[in-house]
C-alpha cells in the first residue's frame, strides 16, 4: 500500500482515510472532494496518474483539515503513531503538516516497531519536522527545493524561516555544497532530490545525477511542480523501482510533462499532471502500445 498523509486547507475536516478516486478535476476520499492541483492534492494526483498508468492499486490517503492551527496535523501524527503497525504501508509519504518535532520523533519510534519498515518519503512540513527532530537519516527520500536545501544544510536552524545565512544565497550552483553540508550535519535523507532549474539527485553526500533536459524554466513559476515529483516518486517506489531510479525518472517525467503540455508561467499544475501518462510512455516507462 502507498500511504500519503498530509493536511488540506479546510477548517472543519476531521481525519479521513481511504483509497483515492479522481472525479473530473477533483479528488475524492470517502465523501470528501478536494482540488487535484493544490498542495497535498497535487502530490496525490500525480501519484494516482502513475499508479493508473502502471496498473497498480490507487494510493491510500490519510487527510485532515488544518489552516495553520495544528489540529489536523496532530490528528494525522497521532493516528499514524497508534496505527502504522496495523496499516503496514509499503510506502509512507508525508507531506503538508506543521513541523511538530516531538510528534515526528514519536512516529519514528513507532515505525521501529513495524514488522516491515515502510520506505519513508517526506516533503514540505514533514521534511522540516524530520530535520528539526534529528531523524532525517531515518528517511529514505527528501524532495527539497534549493531554499529548503539551505535549511537542511544549516545545523542550527529548526525551520526554514530561521536559516542563518544560506536562504537567499541558495542559487543553483551552490546546491552541491549545501548537499554536502546537509549530510555532514545529519540533515539529509538517504536520497535527496533537489528540485529546481537543475534537478540534483544525491546520496551519501555526493551528487550522483543532474537532470537538466528538457530545459523548462517555465516550471519554476508554476506552484505545485515539486509536489507532483514527490507523488511520482511514491508511485514508482510502490511499483518496485529502486528508490534512486524512481527519483531520476520522476524528475525526467516532470520536465517532459511540462514540455508536452506547452507549459507557460500561467499554466496550472493540474494541466501538467494530465500529461504524466504521456511522458511515461515517451520515456518508455510504460508501453507505447502497438
Amino acid at each position: 500500500m502507498i500511504l500519503i498523509a498530509g493536511t488540506v486547507p479546510a477548517e472543519n475536516l476531521d481525519l479521513i482515510q481511504g483509497k483515492v478516486e479522481k472525479i473530473g478535476n477533483s479528488l475524492k476520499v470517502q465523501d470528501y472532494t478536494f482540488p487535484c492541483g493544490q498542495g497535498t492534492g497535487a502530490m496525490i494526483s500525480s501519484c494516482l496518474e502513475v499508479t493508473k498508468a502502471l496498473g497498480l492499486e490507487p494510493p491510500y490517503a490519510l487527510l485532515a483539515g488544518d489552516i495553520g492551527r495544528g489540529q489536523g496535523t496532530r490528528r494525522i501524527y497521532q493516528y499514524l503513531i497508534e496505527q502504522v503497525t496495523n496499516l503496514k504501508p509499503r510506502i509512507l509519504a508525508l507531506h503538508y503538516c506543521l513541523p511538530i518535532v516531538r510528534l515526528m520523533q514519536k512516529l519514528c519510534e513507532a515505525l521501529k516497531e513495524c514488522s516491515y519498515r515502510p520506505l519513508l518519503i517526506a516533503d514540505a512540513g514533514a521534511m522540516y519536522a524530520a530535520k528539526a527532530a534529528g531523524v532525517a537519516p531515518q528517511f529514505d527520500i527528501f524532495t527539497p527545493d534549493p531554499s529548503e536545501m539551505a535549511f537542511l544544510a544549516d545545523p542550527e536552524a529548526v525551520h526554514p524561516a530561521y536559516v542563518s545565512r544560506y536562504l537567499f544565497e541558495a542559487l543553483v550552483h551552490q546546491v552541491p555544497e549545501l548537499i554536502k553540508r546537509a549530510y555532514a550535519h545529519g540533515g539529509a535523507a538517504k536520497i535527496l532530490l533537489v528540485k529546481g532549474a537543475i534537478d540534483y539527485i544525491a546520496t551519501e553526500g555526493r551528487v550522483v545525477a543532474r537532470i537538466e533536459e528538457p530545459c523548462m524554466p517555465e516550471l519554476e513559476c508554476i506552484g505545485g511542480t515539486g509536489d507532483t515529483i514527490t507523488g511520482m516518486v511514491a508511485a514508482l517506489t510502490g511499483a518496485g523501482y529502486d528508490p534512486l531510479k524512481a527519483v531520476i525518472v520522476s524528475a525526467q517525467v516532470n520536465r517532459l510533462a511540462g514540455r508536452l503540455s506547452c507549459a507557460t508561467p500561467a499554466t496550472r499544475v493540474d494541466k501538467l499532471i494530465e500529461y504524466i501518462p504521456v511522458a511515461l510512455r515517451e520515456l518508455g516507462v510504460i508501453s507505447k502500445g502497438p
